[in-house]
């Protein structure tokens, strides 16, 4: 069996966890989202307002360290006392005391104690869902993800709790509870603007099903108030798995802010192989020929007066203002700033798609991976 890889996080990302919780997003949330130990953000909360520091040298004492390891052993001692002389027990007993004493001791440890694997334990005592929690469940999804889904989307991520669901019910419990979902179908409408009049080919040609990661990449902008002033919003966009590889935000629609976009990418820029945009002329400039030259970036341009030839980034631009730009009130650029990572890390891991057979960007990528190895 595969170690399960235990993860890091730079002094950066928590302080923007630390950013998220003091400007008022649920705590709840956030660790849900981003997949946080609860005593985790607890404590980078914690070290921001003590110490200003996370490295744990910086925010624990000698006699601490001593505490923490004398509780150790201590706890490891009541373990065993208490624990091992139901060793000789039959199977289901020990089911039963490992449930019975989850809050005072890990599983792993009874479970290494009583000789019993912990995969069995979790299948044995795992309670089934019932119907009656279906409402609840309904109504817990709905908002834990922005009030964006509907029926279709809500089933599916009430199969994956164990619920078995028609939309039609589900559709009379939103209607009970009075919940609406933000969503609406995207609209391309033309619109009349200067344009780059640049030779440059449409490679595209709007075949927006792409097989291979990063082979073509789609951006736009947006705009968006923040602190009564106009303020642009740039997103990258995978055609592969419609994720948001690249985002920024700024005070001026040009391109130091597709720039910026490029920046937040991971891993290396040349494996991106097209860039492909509407004809903006923040797309079209000297700074940027020269960021795609660097990377050996190969550029497509949508037909001159046809948005349509950028449906994916401007669909992704619908959804983003329902779901996101039209339930928030920014109060400044580093506020919109501070939510567009926010939105960004939840549509990324979180938000299920139509297009990706109801998977995340992200889980649909990790499985088209698995069945390439």
């Amino acid at each position: 069996m595969t170690k399960k890889e235990r993860r890091t996080f730079s002094a950066e990302f928590k302080a923007q966890m630390v950013q998220l919780y003091q400007s008022g997003k649920a705590r709840k949330d956030i660790i849900q989202e981003y997949d946080l130990n609860p005593s985790s953000l607890d404590k980078w909360v914690k070290q921001s307002s003590t110490s200003g520091s996370f490295k744990e040298k910086d925010n624990w004492t000698p006699e601490e360290l001593e505490l923490i390891e004398l509780r150790k052993q201590n706890k490891q001692l009541l373990l065993e006392n208490d624990i091992f002389k139901a060793s000789r027990a039959d199977h289901g007993t020990k089911v039963a005391i490992i449930q019975n004493n989850r809050d005072k001791y890990s599983v792993s440890a009874m479970c290494d104690v009583l000789r019993i694997a912990r995969s069995t334990f979790y299948y044995e005592a795992k309670e089934q869902p019932t119907e009656h929690d279906v409402t609840e469940a309904v109504v817990d999804i709905f908002h834990k993800n922005r009030k964006a889904y509907g029926t279709r989307k809500i089933k599916v991520k009430l199969h994956e709790r164990g619920f078995v669901v028609s939309r039609r019910r589900i559709g009379r419990i939103m209607k009970e509870h009075g919940l609406v979902s933000t969503y609406t179908v995207a609209q391309y409408k033309p619109y009349k603007n200067a344009c780059n009049e640049a030779a440059t080919a449409n490679t595209l040609n709007r075949e927006f099903t792409q097989m291979e990661s990063k082979r073509f990449v789609v951006s736009d902008l947006t705009y968006v108030k923040a602190q009564h002033q106009w303020h642009y919003i740039c997103v990258l966009v995978d055609l592969f798995n419609r994720e948001i590889i690249g985002h920024s935000a700024g005070p001026r629609k040009d391109a130091a802010l597709v720039a910026r976009a490029f920046a937040t990418v991971e891993g290396d820029l040349r494996d991106i192989q097209w860039f492909r945009t509407d004809r903006g002329s923040e797309f079209k400039n000297q700074s940027m020929d020269e960021l795609l030259k660097t990377f050996h970036i190969g550029r497509s341009l949508s037909m001159k007066g046809c948005p349509y030839d950028n449906a994916v980034a401007e669909a992704t631009f619908k959804v983003m203002k329902t779901e996101f730009v039209y339930q928030m009130n920014f109060q400044s650029l580093r506020h919109l700033e501070l939510e567009l990572f926010d939105y960004v890390n939840w549509y990324n891991h979180h938000r299920i798609h139509g297009t990706l057979e109801y998977m995340t960007p992200v889980h649909y990528r990790h499985t088209a991976l698995k069945k390439v190895v």
